[in-house]
């Protein structure tokens, strides 16, 4: 199987913006796209069948129109309908193995709600062996955010960043052509904490030695794509607030999953739930021992 980039397609405004976004990455990645419609009552396809009784007909009928939007705008772009006789949740998943990242529509909603495409995406995300990939509808209609902020902006954990993270973030940048920004949120610690702000000298020394601890672990990928520029940001936050904040204007926001293979309920920490719930930019999560 060729190298692809797989979109989840349900014919909403989500899913094709994903299929949007997919199309300019595959493009930049020279890969192949793949759209996927999986639904378990899929009949069977016959040889050869009427229109007007093949069971089939508006699932052909979603991809195709996608397909002809797409290669209309990337000429030169494979693209390939995918229908799957399957529970949606299933067939993702194991399309995610399959691919170099798997992009999926999501629902911008109210704080107070999920953000996901239904009661998919999220246990999708949770499970999936390869980076997934959310997009809002939104995003799209509201075209490229500004040229000075439209880079790639990677949440880091100071003792383990997680190589696969990394990869695929400078990967991104290095694709894009854009900047990168490192982001490490540390909350200042309650004996550092004064009624009028933190002590200076707590939290000097913590934002020094986090620079250090970052430095030393984004060397290796400097050096691997020096074409790449990048940044370091600390800030005195938590880490979801943090990320969130930083990722304000950016073209991806790229945030870690821990694998969890052997657990039988994998799920996502607070920096990806909150990147997810409350992010603008399309968010990328990436699976890493």
């Amino acid at each position: 199987m060729q190298p692809a980039i797989t979109v989840g397609l349900d014919g909403s405004p989500e899913s094709l913006a994903a299929a949007r976004w997919a199309a300019d990455e595959a493009e930049r990645r020279g890969l192949t796209l793949r759209l996927l419609h999986a639904w378990p009552l899929l009949a069977p396809e016959p040889p050869r069948v009427a229109a007007e009784v093949d069971q089939n007909y508006w699932a052909k009928r979603l991809v195709h129109t996608a397909q002809a939007e797409l290669r209309a705008h990337h000429p030169a772009l494979v693209v390939v309908g995918n229908l799957v006789a399957e529970d949606a949740q299933k067939a993702l998943i194991r399309a995610a193995s399959e691919s170099e990242m798997l992009v999926l529509g999501s629902r911008g909603l109210e704080s107070v709600e999920s953000y996901f495409m239904g009661d998919v995406s999220m246990p999708v995300v949770a499970r999936a062996e390869r980076p997934v990939v959310l997009v809002r509808a939104e995003s799209a209609a509201e075209g490229p955010p500004p040229v000075a902020a439209a880079g790639v902006v990677v949440a880091l954990q100071l003792r383990d960043a997680g190589e696969e993270l990394l990869d695929f973030a400078f990967h991104t940048a290095a694709a894009r052509g854009v900047a990168l920004l490192a982001v490490h949120g540390r909350s200042v610690p309650l004996h550092a904490r004064t009624p009028w702000g933190a002590d200076h000298e707590v939290t000097e020394e913590m934002t020094g030695a986090a620079q250090k601890e970052l430095s030393r672990a984004l060397r290796p990928w400097q050096e691997k794509y020096p074409q790449v520029d990048v940044a370091v940001s600390i800030r005195l936050a938590s880490p979801a607030e943090a990320v969130v904040q930083a990722a304000e204007g950016a073209a991806l926001l790229v945030v870690g999953r821990r694998a969890h293979r052997h657990r039988v309920a994998p799920h996502l920490g607070p920096v990806a739930q909150a990147a997810l719930h409350h992010g603008r930019c399309p968010v990328a999560v990436v699976p890493h021992d």
